[in-house]
């Protein structure tokens, strides 16, 4: 039998989930409102999230310092904070905003590194192998329920309001939503890190020979790869293909419930013994369901795809967020450099990301036509393939092997 969450487990989730709501809300059209406000330029986007990805990547590395040797929660309320400030910012500029592209993803991105970093951490000591499944399996559920309502409610204010009214709105909202979260994570436990931070460590545990690392590590990447260009592209497409932000916040509605009861469901029944089957699954289902997206990219081959990702992602996400989190743990000595391997994690999600973010600044300023924009998204959405593969040894059993 499984073995149930604890409180502060819970609290954490919540936290986790008020964050998303925020984002959700406003962090879904951001893409859209730099599209518009930039005259329907692709390059103004991959610019904006060039900066996102590399400061995000980079804040990992430098906070992990603070997060071990000193007091995570301040990273974590300040990540809060500076996404509140990036909100603000967007708010602040208008229109103006596609000047400031670059620099704005940097803040966004130096706020989502903190806030993941020390999120990250404490899930590892919240957490325990035999619970892992069920807290990802929430998070995933809380996460697509916060995508149901928020992106939904914030299309509908933006298309019944005049001019930037709705945008105004909707970032004031999220910024009020974040301040709820940093309060309640003063009731979150502090533990503080064991040890001294080492910056080399990453790299010491890909030159090691027979190190998992050295096979984990590209997993990683190839989830990145995939997450690089999915995560800004798709709700950019919708509204592309619609030209109606009330048609993106439905599209959000659908794809986060079905998302929702598919972790739910997931998240409740799948053992240790299949995650082997189910990422594999999981993996050439999320590429198959871009397939449609071939005959003609609309809004109702788009919600196949949304709903098909939705219905199939839990079976990838919760058996490679549980693994790598599973060798984190593997013994005494690597539980206490933590917060050295989330930021070697993080590392290969972030060049994941750049590989699949350069294949979009290369694509798309040669050819911007539907049919490129489809292949450049089944392009990456075949790597999470190679992920699995590389995934294998960890998948195989519950004790962690060495790289074979």
């Amino acid at each position: 039998m499984a073995k149930s969450l604890d409180r502060q487990a819970a609290l954490l989730l919540i936290v986790q989930a008020l964050f998303g709501i925020a984002n959700a809300l406003s962090g879904t059209f951001v893409p859209v409102y730099l599209w518009k406000a930039s005259g329907g330029s692709y390059m103004v986007i991959g610019w904006f999230t060039l900066g996102q990805y590399v400061i995000s990547g980079l804040t990992f590395w430098v906070a992990g310092k603070w997060v071990k040797e000193h007091n995570k929660m301040h990273s974590l309320r300040l990540g809060i904070l500076m996404s509140g400030v990036f909100y603000s910012v967007v708010l602040m500029l208008g229109t103006a905003a596609k000047t400031y592209v670059l620099p704005l993803g940097m803040l966004s991105g130096m706020s989502l590194g903190m806030f993941w970093l020390a999120f990250n951490v404490v899930y590892f000591e919240v957490t325990d192998p035999d619970t892992r499944d069920r807290f990802n399996g929430w998070a995933g559920l809380l996460g697509s329920a916060a995508g149901i309502v928020a992106p939904w409610v914030s299309g509908f204010l933006i298309t019944r309001m005049k001019d930037e009214q709705g945008y105004r709105l909707i970032f004031t909202i999220s910024l009020v939503i974040f301040a709820i979260s940093v309060v309640l994570s003063f009731w979150l436990k502090k533990k503080h890190g064991q040890g001294t931070y080492n910056w080399k460590h990453g790299i010491q545990q890909l030159m090691t020979k027979g190190n998992p690392w050295r096979r984990m590590f590209p997993a990683i990447a190839a989830q990145g790869v995939r997450e690089g260009v999915f995560m800004f592209l798709v709700g950019l497409t919708v509204f592309i293909a619609t030209k109606n932000e009330s048609k993106l916040g439905s599209y959000s509605l659908i794809t986060s419930l079905v998302a929702l009861v598919s972790f739910w469901l997931i998240g409740k029944k799948l053992s240790k013994k299949n995650h082997k089957l189910a990422m594999l699954v999981g993996a050439v289902m999320i590429a198959a369901v871009i397939l449609p997206l071939f005959w003609k990219v609309s809004y109702m081959t788009l919600l196949m795809f949304g709903i098909g990702t939705s219905l199939f992602i839990p079976l990838y996400i919760i058996p490679m967020t549980t693994r790598v989190f599973d060798l984190i743990g593997q013994s005494e000595e690597s539980a206490r450099e933590r917060e050295e391997f989330i930021v070697l994690r993080e590392a290969g999600l972030v060049i994941g990301r750049l590989i699949g973010l350069s294949m979009y600044l290369i694509v798309l300023p040669l050819n911007d036509s539907p049919r490129a924009v489809t292949w450049l998204m089944f392009g990456v959405g075949v790597v999470p393939i190679a992920g699995w593969w590389f995934m294998r040894p960890f998948l195989q059993k519950n004790i962690i092997s060495r790289e074979e």
